[in-house]
């Protein structure tokens, strides 16, 4: 339906649109995939899975929830969490990070304390993505590792968008990325092709390019 010839092109064209604007723009510009849906309800069915892509979507910033502090990571103890009671604090917190992992153990800890604004960001940790089942370097690293290759797919509209990759990647890195969420998304949509309105590839400030399918 889609291949990665295709994707390609489609970056070739957003690059030629964006470099009359680019020496205006002073930094490093994501690429951003989405895919419009239609006849999708969103009351009966919705979109909420990871995907692992090949090539890593650029440095993200991470923080842990541990019972213990690390010299890996930056670290938020258990006795640490009275301080994020402070809406404040805990916005401030979210937006430093772009996203968090968690020990299994404090889990409930920090769905309770932490829950109600890492939800919406998308900075949750969950059994899909940011669990941790043992706190131990090795473990926490594997963990740092993933996050930077995972795209997580939610819906809460009839939209997918998601960044897979930064402009200063390869078109080929960049294709294969978007080629492996396009093919998830597509096999968890209960019509099909009937599903898809169109597809199309953008940089953060960008116009849109439709990808042809």
């Amino acid at each position: 339906m889609v291949s990665k010839e295709d994707f390609i092109k489609a970056i070739e064209e957003v690059r030629k649109i964006d470099s009359e604007r680019h020496k205006k723009i002073k930094f490093t510009q994501s690429v951003d995939l989405i895919i419009n849906l239609r006849d999708f309800d969103l009351k009966r069915t919705s979109l909420n899975f990871v995907v692992t892509v090949p090539h890593k979507l650029g440095e993200k910033k991470v923080a842990a929830f541990l019972e213990k502090k690390s010299n890996i990571i930056d670290t938020i103890t258990k006795p640490e969490f009275e301080d994020f009671k402070d809406k404040k604090k805990l916005k401030r917190l979210v937006k430093e990070y772009d996203f968090f992992i968690s020990s299994a153990k404090l889990m409930p800890s920090v769905a309770a304390t932490f829950g109600r604004v890492l939800g919406p960001s998308g900075k949750m940790p969950s059994p899909q993505l940011g669990v941790l089942f043992a706190e131990d370097d090795n473990a926490i690293k594997a963990m740092i590792a993933k996050v930077g290759n995972v795209v997580k797919i939610k819906t809460k509209e009839p939209c997918v968008k998601v960044v897979i990759g930064k402009q200063t990647d390869k078109d080929a890195d960049l294709a294969e990325n978007a080629l492996i969420v396009f093919n998830e998304v597509f096999k968890n949509l209960t019509k099909g092709r009937d599903n898809l309105k169109n597809v199309l590839i953008k940089f953060t400030m960008s116009k849109p390019v439709r990808v042809n399918a």
